[in-house]
């Protein structure tokens, strides 16, 4: 399929060709599958990567095959999945990829929730309450702007705000350095506010960039 995908794009001369890659998971892992790729430092120890151990190994691995195959350009992920985006970047450099990423804003419905595939499975109850997320993460903002530096004071905060509503579980909720991913106490720099809630059997994530 890389000679297709290659064809395909000569075949359009100097024009655009829009090309669905859509492999079976034999195709991308055969039944003698041996190999991952792993980030190994500070930005896969934190956030999902407790919650979700060994995710980060296969979210490398696969992109990292579909780099090899696609040979792109460009590379585009949604900043919802910040942790993930950074990893991506962090991979690219350091197996010297010629291949830029692009982290893109978060796409939004009107209350704030963030767009997710999953938010389709959440009852009309549940839909209602999940929009305690955004509102908890503009409450950092606000408090963050405020001139609060105490990363504690706010994430206890948005706690209060989320338990309020009666969730389910809040698998957790961070201030972390924006580039790093390390946790501040003090916020005398940007960084990144994360959380995230289980709002019935739906685990939702969101965060929000801020400088103080």
């Amino acid at each position: 399929y890389p000679r297709d995908i290659k064809r395909d794009k000569k075949l359009a001369g100097n024009g655009k060709v829009d090309v669905v890659f859509a492999p079976e998971d034999k195709a991308m892992y055969p039944g003698s599958f041996q190999t991952y790729i792993n980030n190994e430092g500070i930005l896969s120890k934190g956030l999902c990567g407790i919650m979700r151990p060994g995710h980060f190994r296969g979210v490398c691995t696969v992109v990292d095959k579909l780099f090899n195959i696609i040979e792109p350009d460009t590379a585009y992920f949604g900043q919802k999945d910040y942790q993930q985006a950074l990893i991506l970047k962090q991979m690219v450099r350091d197996l010297n990829k010629n291949i830029e990423i692009k982290i893109l804003p978060i796409a939004r419905e009107e209350d704030g929730l963030a767009v997710s595939s999953r938010n389709k499975y959440l009852s009309p109850k549940e839909r209602k309450k999940a929009a305690i997320l955004y509102e908890s993460l503009k409450t950092a903002e606000d408090m963050i702007k405020s001139d609060i530096k105490d990363a504690r004071s706010i994430k206890k905060a948005m706690v209060k705000r989320i338990r309020d509503k009666n969730v389910t579980k809040i698998d957790y909720i961070e201030i972390v350095d924006s580039k790093t991913l390390e946790k501040v106490d003090r916020i005398n720099k940007k960084v990144l506010v994360a959380l995230a809630v289980w709002i019935g059997k739906n685990r939702l994530i969101d965060n929000i960039l801020v400088e103080p």
